[in-house]
């Protein structure tokens, strides 16, 4: 599981919600993905302020390192993005509709997830159980049925199950890839959801496992989207060992309350492999299995 724990706040700081789905894992770096739900605008603070700034920017972290000793954690990495011209002149058209409400939500999560993915499961959990509550501090809390239906969105349960049923044919197909193909440094084939969390892996003894997965795919850094189809290759490492993974966008998944949410494959293989056309033979015969 790569999604540890989720929290639904309001913007004043109520806390409404929180579930740890698994503990977080010992000497891993994780991300606390933040999404905004409020139509609170902020007041933007002139160039010509810097001590001001400076104030703020004292209070935010002496308050988050206070935090991180009191949970027994360390913060590395606090990344801020500037708004884009586009999203400024969305604020300050009054003709487009701002989101309504007053909540905030933060997942804690494998920093190697893919972020454009994981905002599209928190935009459907917000929209199916979260925005008829609002304001959260005077809101019931949220029925069990429906607490079930947000966690099986994070650990993508519609996706495993599916998966699960077709695993024997699945390990067939592979395991006859993997024969022909290991001469050409082709060392194992993942399944993972949308969002990238790895569902089952297939090399031959069993080499590699789910956990080996994670940290090869911790070591990649940054994974962009990558359209139906398609496949990008990052460098990694497996126990001090280069090695390249192929990621590929299969085009073929299943549907999650109007959510579209595609099956990725990775090849784990030796450096300079020969792949040629394998991501497209693996698609045609993945997707036929899945589908």
């Amino acid at each position: 599981m790569t999604i540890y724990e989720i929290s639904i706040i309001s913007t004043t700081g109520f806390p409404y919600y929180n579930k740890v789905l698994k503990p977080l894992p010992n000497n891993v770096n994780v991300f606390l993905r933040f999404f905004d739900f409020s139509n609170i605008q902020g007041e933007n603070i002139s160039d010509n302020a810097p001590e001001l700034m400076f104030d703020l920017k004292a209070g935010l972290i002496s308050a988050l390192f206070e935090f991180a000793r009191n949970i027994n954690q360390n913060i590395k990495i606090l990344e801020f993005r500037p708004k884009s011209n586009e999203q400024i002149k969305i604020i300050k058209n009054e003709d487009i509709e701002l989101p309504k409400g007053d909540v905030l939500i933060t997942i804690t999560t494998e920093s190697y997830l893919i972020h454009n993915q994981i905002k599209k499961k928190i935009e459907l959990i917000y929209k199916e159980f979260i925005s008829s509550k609002f304001p959260l501090d005077s809101s019931y809390e949220i029925p069990n049925i429906e607490q079930t239906d947000i966690i099986n969105i994070l650990i993508d349960k519609k996706a495993r199950d599916n998966i699960r049923k077709k695993e024997d044919l699945l390990r067939k197909r592979a395991m006859e890839f993997l024969n022909h193909w290991e001469e050409y440094g082709l060392k194992c084939i993942v399944c993972t959801s949308f969002d990238l969390s790895p569902i089952i892996c297939f090399s031959k003894n069993n080499k590699y496992s789910l956990d080996d997965i994670d940290q090869i795919l911790r070591e990649i850094g940054n994974i962009p989207d990558i359209e139906p189809y398609m496949w990008k290759y990052r460098q990694s490492i497996h126990d001090q060992i280069s090695i390249w993974v192929f990621i590929i966008n299969s085009g073929a998944g299943v549907t999650v309350n109007n959510l579209f949410e595609p099956y990725y494959y990775l090849l784990i293989a030796d450096p300079d492999s020969y792949i040629g056309d394998f991501p497209e033979k693996l698609i045609s015969n993945f997707n036929q299995l899945i589908s």
